[in-house]
């Protein structure tokens, strides 16, 4: 069976080896190699890493489409997606001979987009999962082959839900795979209805609103660790916030405004509540527990009469 794997970033990996080790993986096709740090020395997916590390062949098209011919040359049985981070256009969906089938990190319709790990946590759901889905031009929805959810823990970042669903979508492929390319396994059609979407993260959304709930402000630290972490402004500069739990409180005072320092850190008003701030992260520093923090430069930095912003 000739298989094309299409993916990028680390939720792919765990998908892609388990298909390789199975069934063998003949081309791996991931993003270009990205400029990364001050020096901005090019940074492989990766995908592109362990692809390498087996010495499966690989390409980076800048546009998939460019290389469309070269996907119908090796006649593939199927392509496999999974956060590969580009629409795939009809010429390439139509080149496998079994089936296009794409690794969808949630229960489709709900959270169809880029984002949907970090949303589900934003979003404060319960419960998410993986789907394995034939692929169509319109983004995530195609017709469903198979679906297993999972409970989202609390407590639980986009780094470890990342971790749980790329495993489960490892296993829950290699048991749709044969079904789907033996023909005994028949998708059924989404209700679009029911679609919920879940848009790539953007940079503004890293600032913290403090005039929000405090609840909802704890799920979005959480849903943006542990990258691109989220931030509020202390003395005009960006002062990331890692880890924060919910404090409650009714004090009548503004939003950004400190109101109590415990042994664990201090704590901000926020719109509802106040927020417990746990670990943090000053500019050009390493993440370290606000404890710590408050022992050294906190000491000075931040005081009852601190306002966030």
């Amino acid at each position: 069976m000739t298989i094309i794997f299409m993916g990028t970033p680390d939720f792919a990996v765990p998908i892609l080896k388990a298909v390789h080790k199975h069934y063998g993986v003949d081309l791996l096709i991931t993003q270009p190699d990205q400029p990364t740090g001050r020096k901005r020395h090019p940074v492989s997916p990766p995908t592109k890493v362990y692809a390498e590390s087996v010495k499966m062949p690989v390409l980076q098209p800048g546009r998939v489409n460019d290389i469309s011919d070269f996907i119908h040359a090796l006649n593939p049985d199927v392509i496999i997606t999974a956060a590969y981070g580009q629409f795939l256009p009809n010429v390439v969906l139509n080149a496998p001979t079994k089936a296009a089938i794409n690794v969808h990190a949630s229960l489709l319709p709900a959270l169809r987009g880029g984002a949907p790990i970090q949303r589900a946590i934003e979003y404060g759901h319960r419960n998410t999962g993986v789907t394995i889905m034939q692929m169509v031009k319109q983004m995530d929805a195609g017709p469903i082959y198979m679906q297993k959810p999972i409970p989202i823990s609390p407590g639980e970042t986009a780094g470890s839900l990342f971790t749980k669903l790329s495993e489960v979508g490892a296993e829950l492929l290699l048991e749709a795979l044969p079904k789907i390319v033996a023909g005994k396994l028949q998708p059924k059609r989404q209700d679009d209805t029911k679609a919920t979407y879940a848009p790539v993260l953007k940079r503004e959304e890293e600032k913290l609103d403090l005039t929000a709930a405090a609840i909802t402000l704890e799920r979005k630290i959480r849903a943006f660790h542990p990258e691109p972490n989220t931030y509020v402004l202390l003395d005009e500069k960006p002062f990331k916030i890692i880890e924060a739990s919910v404090f409650k409180t009714d004090t009548d005072a503004e939003p950004g405004r400190i109101i109590a320092i415990t042994g664990d850190g201090p704590v901000v008003k926020t719109g509802k509540d106040g927020l417990l701030l746990t670990r943090v992260q000053l500019p050009g520093k390493k993440a370290m527990d606000a404890k710590q923090f408050m022992h050294g430069a906190g000491q000075k930095r931040i005081t009852l009469s601190t306002q966030l912003k």
